[in-house]
């Protein structure tokens, strides 16, 4: 029988034994790798997927025949090409080195790689391992998203890599600081119109430049007026009363003067509505057209309004600060004189308001 036997080994090609012996050694039986003329692969050998790989057998003038053999497929042996793939290729089969080159790494190549040598009638092995890693990328991110102010707020970002990437949400904004959310979720509870604008996802895992992408949300909410001034415009000159509101959707700007509405449509009025304000031109004031006005600014989520007045200014040094006949100097208890009047009336008026002051 042990006769028998040897002649079935004796009859099998070195490489397909060298193959079974490599079987072994990844089925964890350890081969004499002290022995001295047992080949010398490389340490483990890491590429980028895309790159090209080489792996490295360095052997002496005791070997006699050589192969690669990738688990259980044989790649070369010795100037043979036994692989149907073109992107491996023999390097360098010298008395003191045997190389391979497999071009364009992919995911699917990794694993472990062995040398195969004949040496003294006796096949030895000695196995590396390929490890590909593969730069970051986003595979699945959330959509850009509108909502109303209040509601609660889920953004996904899934990504690919090897090793793992790890993934962090950012909001692009100059008042943000630091990550908000150091995971593929972020959740935002009650979103206010402050947190509207560009959320960013990065994936990195040192393999390459981190993988981007951006989500905007938007968040809507009511029109609310930011300004609306009184104005005083003398009779016979141009006068414009102007209403600026902030709304997402953009406000839609409505001018009243008590119940009737203003349009282009009336004389010497023209009514312009832009995206964050509305402005009413008055050509050539009449004293029709001095009165109380209402701008109302409103969108799907609600409106607000505003009351403006638009009166008679009659000296142009008396020009009040805010309001139909209001000054504001911010000193109400001080006695004040009025200039700009005739002397006489002015010198009346200062000693009336000065003398309930003076202390005898």
């Amino acid at each position: 029988m042990d006769t028998l036997r040897a002649r079935m080994l004796h009859s099998v090609p070195w490489f397909i034994l060298s193959g079974m012996t490599a079987m072994c050694l990844l089925q964890g039986v350890p081969v004499r790798s002290g022995d001295p003329g047992f080949p010398k692969a490389m340490d483990n050998v890491t590429v980028r997927q895309g790159d090209s790989a080489i792996l490295r057998c360095t052997v002496d003038n005791r070997v006699t025949r050589v192969a690669w053999l990738n688990r259980s497929t044989i790649l070369y042996t010795g100037n043979d090409k036994w692989s149907i793939d073109n992107r491996v290729i023999l390097v360098a089969n010298t008395k003191s080195q045997y190389s391979i080159e497999i071009q364009n790494v992919d995911i699917y190549d990794e694993g472990p790689y062995t040398c195969s040598v004949q040496t003294d009638h006796h096949p030895k092995t000695s196995r590396v391992h390929l490890i590909v890693q593969v730069p970051p990328r986003i595979v699945e991110i959330s959509s850009n998203i509108a909502v109303n102010e209040g509601n609660n707020v889920s953004l996904s970002c899934i990504a690919t890599g090897r090793p793992e990437p790890v993934v962090n949400w950012r909001y692009l904004s100059p008042k943000a600081h630091g990550f908000m959310s150091e995971d593929e979720y972020l959740e935002i509870t009650g979103i206010t119109r402050e947190q509207s604008g560009l959320y960013e996802c990065s994936a990195a895992n040192d393999v390459s430049i981190p993988d981007v992408r951006r989500v905007k949300v938007t968040v809507n909410y009511a029109p609310y007026i930011l300004d609306a001034r009184n104005i005083g415009v003398p009779l016979g000159h141009q006068g414009i009363l102007q209403c600026d509101a902030l709304a997402v959707p953009a406000a839609d700007f409505f001018w009243y003067k008590e119940d009737k509405r203003l349009t282009d449509s009336r004389k010497g009025v023209k009514v312009e509505n832009r995206e964050t304000y509305s402005r009413v031109t008055f050509f050539n004031v009449s004293e029709q057209d001095y009165g109380n006005y209402t701008c109302v600014a409103m969108n799907r989520l609600g409106h607000s309004n505003a009351s403006v007045i638009l009166f008679e200014e009659t000296t142009a040094a008396l020009t009040p600060l805010k309001g139909p006949g209001a000054v504001h100097d911010g000193n109400s208890g001080s006695p004040r004189c009025l200039l700009f009047a005739p002397l006489s009336l002015l010198l009346l008026l200062c000693l009336s308001l000065l003398l309930p002051h003076v202390q005898f």
